[in-house]
């Protein structure tokens, strides 16, 4: 090999190798860029808020949650939207009662709006909704509200996440399109939801901007479809209120007593009535109902029908075993089934008579 080829060779390896450090360092100058423009820049952005949110659900992250959305902002600010015009097609109250109803709904926002806080944290620890419990002055009626109603109004758990379609900049806030699907009814809907810096930098969701009108569009299609399936199963509902108040009546005259004591053959035949008259008679109409074609937006008041016949018949059955063998326990266990049931048919007195009142509500079509 002569001195110009060795020569020649040599500044080849020696181009190579500088094209190589070269690309090397532009390799590494892009992956500095990129974590520079991540960690100080696009941490700071709306659009990582978002994702951000969604993966704290994901991971059952609450701490993570808390960081990216204002929640206890977005429930004060929903409770309004919910909560607004609550009573304005009610014909059956006066002007002072309106008044009166709406006072005390601002009243209770703090519980109200801070419990369901608080159930919306707990479902994302745990993937399930759960309801207040315990001590809890949610639990049951003890503000004088059915909190489980007032869940199922709100369309919190029957709101599906589907995507994130969008986020762009709103003046000095920020605004990300979600595609949502609400699933009693099945519609589709985009809520905007507001974001908002804090003071540490990042961003938070705030807020859902059209809440009210989630509310509006999803409310008309639950009414018809209530309404629909309450017409339908109304010939079911009257002919066995006709059995159960005779039940009724035989019950109120076999409990009479001079000591407040049932004789061994008063409770015989409380016990035989309930098991083969009402019981049989609850069956039969659940049977009947189950039969009837439920529509989409109708699903929850016929869970709650289920639910409340469910709940009967299991009262009964305690009731009909303390009966038979003098058990506290069994009445104690029947008094608190019996319980639950009453709170059950009220939430489906509530729901029935909601709906008779939103067909004077003009936007329904």
């Amino acid at each position: 090999m002569d001195d110009f080829t060795w020569q020649q060779k040599i500044q080849d390896r020696r181009r190579r190798r500088q094209r190589d450090i070269f690309l090397l360092a532009t390799v590494i100058a892009c992956l500095l860029g990129t974590a520079i423009w991540y960690f100080r820049f696009y941490q700071h952005t709306p659009a990582y808020a978002m994702k951000q949110a969604v993966a704290a659900v994901e991971a059952h992250d609450v701490e993570k949650f808390k960081k990216y959305v204002n929640l206890p902002l977005l429930t004060s600010l929903a409770y309004d939207d919910l909560t607004l015009d609550l009573f304005a097609y009610d014909a059956t109250l006066t002007e002072d009662s309106k008044v009166k109803f709406e006072k005390f709904y601002i009243l209770v926002k703090p519980q109200l709006a801070g419990g369901t806080e608080s159930v919306i944290l707990r479902r994302v620890e745990s993937g399930a909704w759960s309801l207040p419990s315990g001590t809890d002055i949610l639990k049951g009626r003890q503000l004088g509200i059915d909190y489980e109603r007032f869940l199922a109004r709100s369309l919190v758990r029957n709101t599906t996440f589907l995507e994130v379609a969008g986020v762009h900049r709103d003046g000095m806030g920020a605004v990300a399109e979600v595609k949502v699907r609400e699933e009693d009814t099945g519609t589709p809907f985009t809520l905007d939801l507001a974001l908002e810096q804090a003071k540490e930098g990042h961003w938070q969701i705030a807020y859902i901007k059209n809440y009210r009108a989630y509310l509006d569009a999803i409310a008309p299609r639950q009414n018809r479809d209530i309404a629909d399936y309450i017409a339908a199963t109304k010939d079911i509902v009257a002919a066995y209120n006709v059995k159960f108040n005779a039940c009724r009546e035989r019950f109120a005259a076999t409990t009479v007593t001079k000591d407040g004591r049932l004789t061994e053959g008063q409770a015989y035949a409380l016990a035989s009535m309930l098991e083969k008259e009402v019981i049989p008679a609850l069956k039969s109409r659940q049977e009947q109902l189950d039969a009837v074609p439920v529509p989409d937006g109708a699903r929850y008041l016929a869970a709650q029908r289920r639910e409340s016949t469910e709940t009967t018949i299991a009262a009964w059955e305690h009731f009909i075993e303390g009966l038979r063998t003098g058990s506290p326990a069994e009445y104690a266990q029947a008094e608190v089934l019996h319980k639950r049931e009453l709170a059950i048919d009220m939430r489906v007195e509530d729901i029935i008579r909601h709906t008779a009142i939103s067909k004077d509500i003009p936007n329904i079509p």
